[in-house]
């Protein structure tokens, strides 16, 4: 397998305080990667970073294993293929299920052609493949506004799809979720790895267990340790820091 992702060294510090000290961590591609840690750690800057929302003080950031993502900006991760999904859904709320994934399906239009825009049998096949994967077909012709928070989290996992990332970056999206949707995230996380690179930062360790994947332990900004959640789980400095609490 190919490292799609790789931080070298990173560090950034914030008025004197250390949010990433010496941060190195590769991430191949098609895995599927949970990111945990106490408050502080460092997991959001490390998202910030690898989308060019914030740039370091010193370390790489190889994509594809040749170019710096550090030198590029949002706009251009996102041409990239990187996709973020933040912790809080957002969705639009007045259009329904069916037109926020047609709203988000790559395409280069401008906003006259977006406003004239007649869907194509691809882009109607492609919408329907999306509302499947996350479960949300049935709800196709429903306003966001209507769905629960679970379901909301679904449809923005599907918009980001819409644009076919080669990595998504999800921030807890097992956070307010009801016991079957965790799980059902969790399933649906899982069947994105290997189209798609995934790294998922999460504290609900029942979620991370049933992400069955490699886990990275972030603390103070730098790599504890990494392994199955087993292996992790069973460290006693883990323990100390953050399971132990």
């Amino acid at each position: 397998m190919s490292v799609q992702l790789q931080l070298d060294g990173v560090n950034r510090s914030f008025d004197g305080y250390k949010a990433i000290n010496d941060l190195s961590l590769s991430v191949d591609k098609g895995e599927l990667r949970a990111v945990i840690g106490p408050n502080g750690a460092g997991k959001t800057t490390m998202m910030d970073i690898i989308t060019g929302k914030t740039r370091p003080d010193s370390g790489k950031v190889l994509w594809n294993q040749s170019l710096d993502l550090t030198k590029i900006d949002e706009a251009g991760s996102a041409r990239l293929g990187i996709g973020r999904k933040f912790q809080k859904p957002t969705v639009f709320e007045t259009h329904t299920v069916e037109e926020n994934i047609a709203l988000s399906l790559k395409a280069e239009r401008g906003v006259f052609a977006t406003l004239f825009h007649r869907r194509t049998e691809a882009e109607r096949a492609r919408i329907t493949e999306l509302l499947q994967l996350v479960r949300l077909e049935e709800a196709r012709d429903r306003p966001a506004a209507d769905l629960s928070h679970g379901q909301k989290q679904w449809l923005e996992i599907g918009m980001l799809l819409a644009q076919d990332p080669e990595l998504l970056l999800v921030d807890e999206p097992a956070a307010g979720m009801t016991d079957a949707e965790t799980m059902r995230t969790a399933d649906l996380l899982r069947s994105l790895a290997g189209r798609h690179t995934v790294i998922v930062v999460e504290h609900d360790m029942d979620f991370v267990r049933a992400l069955n994947c490699r886990v990275t332990v972030l603390h103070q900004g730098h790599v504890l340790t990494e392994g199955s959640l087993d292996h992790v789980s069973s460290n006693p400095e883990v323990i100390e820091v953050y399971l132990g609490r």
